[in-house]
């Protein structure tokens, strides 16, 4: 990719101060580049060339100040241009202020990164190691240790605009499958090798196809913005996998490219979200701007810190040297200054309208709503996104808690988002590792948590049902460990969750016991069949259909190897399992009275003679206020299919099936007692014959069913 200088003989011109970043404008044979600092006192632009990124070639005064905001263009520049920032300011932490024009800095605005920080003392703005601390002042160079930003060339040939404008999937029919980029193909043996774990990897005809046939309908990537591997890390042999520390908003995360980093990362990025649109798949990315990998008062000077450190971050108000933090990383965005907001939304609207995502999943998304020490769902940030022509049209998704006091969040994000339902998952899993708890709980888990969401104008979809996530135990191994094993991580498993609400089956980890292996299969099956049939929507976590495992490690954020990367090799146990979960999705997917966008009203309606839905105890017996309220391990439910108070987009209403759903966790065989009418059995978790008088039940008859077992009926006579 060539660059090409400007000649002495074309003057830099002042540029305009819009767009932020580094922007190539064709017409004017050059790059404008426009950066935020209010506190700052001079700012030095940084070119490089593409072979020798030690030194800049050239460096070159920003002159021009419109507000806040510093700006130059530079004639003669191409795409591919390497670039940085020096800010000159006043070095005072104990008043907020961080600059060190010796610290070579990422543009916040820039749309490719070229490579990751090598570690090295000199990347610090203060002299580690030294008594006073961030107190002092470090006057290395810290040019050759930091990734520079790269011009980009913006145009892409898009053929996914019928997609675009007409196939966006309703939030009711989404079923989302959480995946990580690298770790979906990297073992893929059919692709190419040079592609695996990449973005073209996860675009390849094989993967798309694979997704096809599964039927999600949308893919959850792991965070794709430029990140960091922290020290920490790199000093113990380790990387940071997950992705939950980005340097950049706008940068897609070059090692996902298999054809470089100067700018075909983005491409690449695009490549693959246009593949999987004409494919019919939506493309969500989890997004992180509750913080950044600059860390707390003892972090590196890499970009933010450097260009205003008081504006972009969150201080102590009554010593600004130190930072709040509401992540656990060390320090969160300050989301109440404007031009911080004004970057997230630009952040937001970028990936939107350039890179053509169809949602987002903000990581601890309470933390955007911090004033101070207090959260507040009406600040500025949120009404902002709120009123956004573009941004409020996707699907947004809150991770809805930070690690802050008061950061527990569920159900009251504003009515356009739905939310991680984190109550979902640990019902969920209490119940069928043999907990008894309340009826009321379990049921209102099934029916979209309407004791959560109703009293907020909200649907059932806003509740993102999951057993599992990135975050915490693989399904294979929640139904074989008790206690997570993240020795490998090297913190003597004193990370990750303690409790996982998790049941091995009666022995931890991989075992040979045929009893216990069936034990944990048809215990997959029981939480996939659960998931798929309450009301909401359903996301899988990436590999759970294949039985993936991470050996017990509940917190595998360091675990770039076969831990985590997806087991292709299927032997018979998981081959068998992975066709359920198709049929699972294909079942969910077919009956809209599991994807219903009201609320259930325990009502009889349209003059019909039954209820939409009814509890029932297993003696026949419908659940009354006593039972409502009192534990249970058997929860048993009619959907009325035909008393759906919905339309489709013709004004028609809608029908379908009627289904008697039956969950029992006791261990114990439970005798149940069928509703009137005809009931034929479409859905279980046995692994033996089905027994002839289980196929077929007649209402008002009893029948045995088996402990830890889930049943679905269809009523096929009234």
């Amino acid at each position: 990719m060539s660059v090409f200088f400007r000649t002495r003989d074309r003057p830099l011109r002042p540029g305009d101060p819009y767009p932020l970043g580094s922007n190539w404008i064709e017409d004017e044979d050059g790059v404008n580049f426009s950066l935020f600092s209010e506190n700052a006192e001079k700012v030095e632009l940084l070119l490089y060339s593409q072979t020798n990124q030690k030194y800049p070639k050239e460096i070159i005064e920003v002159k021009n100040r419109t507000g806040d905001l510093w700006h130059i263009l530079v004639p003669g520049l191409r795409p591919g241009q390497l670039y940085a920032y020096k800010v000159y300011g006043p070095y005072k932490p104990a008043l907020g202020l961080r600059f060190n024009p010796n610290k070579v800095l990422i543009d916040p605005y820039a749309k490719a990164i070229n490579g990751n920080v090598i570690w090295n003392d000199a990347v610090f703005g203060y002299k580690i190691g030294d008594q006073n601390q961030d107190l002092s002042y470090d006057e290395r160079d810290s040019s050759e240790y930091v990734p520079k930003s790269v011009v980009i060339n913006p145009y892409f040939e898009w053929d996914d605009e019928d997609f675009i404008k007409r196939n966006k999937v309703p939030l009711k029919d989404t079923v989302i499958y959480e995946v990580h980029v690298k770790g979906f193909t990297k073992l893929r043996l059919d692709l190419p090798e040079n592609i695996r774990g990449s973005y073209e990897g996860l675009a390849s005809e094989q993967m798309i196809s694979y997704l096809k046939d599964l039927g999600i309908t949308t893919v959850e990537l792991m965070p794709v913005f430029h990140f960091i591997d922290q020290r920490f890390l790199i000093d113990k042999g380790l990387t940071n996998y997950w992705g939950y520390d980005p340097i950049n908003f706008f940068s897609p995360e070059c090692r996902y490219s298999s054809s470089g980093c100067l700018g075909e990362q983005v491409f690449s990025f695009k490549k693959m979200v246009n593949e999987l649109h004409n494919a019919g798949i939506e493309v969500i990315i989890d997004v992180v701007y509750n913080h950044t990998a600059e860390g707390n008062h003892l972090g590196p000077t890499l970009s933010f810190r450097g260009i205003d450190n008081i504006a972009y971050y969150m201080l102590q108000p009554d010593n600004k040297r130190y930072y709040l933090d509401f992540t656990g990383t060390g320090n969160t965005l300050n989301l109440s200054h404007p031009r911080v907001i004004q970057m997230v939304l630009d952040s937001l609207r970028y990936w939107v309208t350039d890179m053509h995502v169809d949602g987002f999943r903000f990581d601890l998304a309470a933390a955007l709503a911090r004033e101070l020490y207090s959260v507040n769902m009406l600040n500025t940030f949120f009404i902002a996104l709120q009123q956004d022509p573009i941004v409020s049209r996707v699907k947004l998704i809150a991770e809805p808690w930070d690690v802050g006091q008061g950061g527990y969040q569920v159900g009251n994000f504003p009515h356009q988002w739905a939310e991680w339902n984190g109550k979902y998952r640990d019902s969920i899993r209490r119940f069928w590792r043999g907990e008894a708890l309340p009826y009321s709980e379990i049921a209102n888990r099934l029916l979209g948590s309407p004791d959560i969401y109703l009293g907020n104008n909200k649907t059932p979809f806003a509740s993102i049902n999951y057993v599992t996530s990135h975050d915490g135990f693989t399904l294979e191994d929640l139904v074989s460990y008790n206690q997570k094993h993240n020795e490998a991580n090297g913190f003597n498993n004193q990370d990750g969750m303690n409790e996982n609400y998790s049941w091995n089956c009666g022995a931890e980890g991989t075992i040979n016991d045929q009893n216990v292996i069936m034990c944990r299969e048809k215990q997959k099956r029981n939480f996939m069949i659960t998931l798929l049939i309450s009301q909401g929507t359903p996301m899988i976590l990436g590999g759970d259909e294949l039985s993936r495992t991470q050996r017990g490690n509940n917190n595998a954020f360091c675990q770039d190897n076969e831990i985590t990367w997806f087991d292709w090799n299927l032997d018979e146990r998981k081959s068998k399992f992975l066709e359920f979960v198709k049929k699972m999705i294909q079942f969910y997917k077919a009956h809209p009275v599991f994807r219903r966008e009201r609320y259930f009203q325990g009502k009889k309606l349209f003059g019909m003679p039954l209820k939409d839905v009814t509890f029932y105890t297993p003696d026949g017996k419908e659940v009354d206020e006593k039972t409502w309220n009192s534990p249970t391990q058997t929860v048993i439910f009619v959907l009325e299919g035909s008393v759906m108070d919905e339309i489709n987009i013709y004004g028609e209403r809608i029908a379908d099936d009627s289904f008697l759903i039956i969950l029992n966790a006791n261990p114990n065989n439970v005798k149940v007692k069928f509703q009137k009418g005809k009931w034929e059995l479409v859905v279980c978790s046995y692994l033996r014959e089905i027994k002839p008088e289980e196929r077929i039940v007649e209402g008002e008859k009893e029948l045995e069913i088996e402990g830890r077992t889930a049943l679905v009926y269809r009523r096929i006579e009234l």
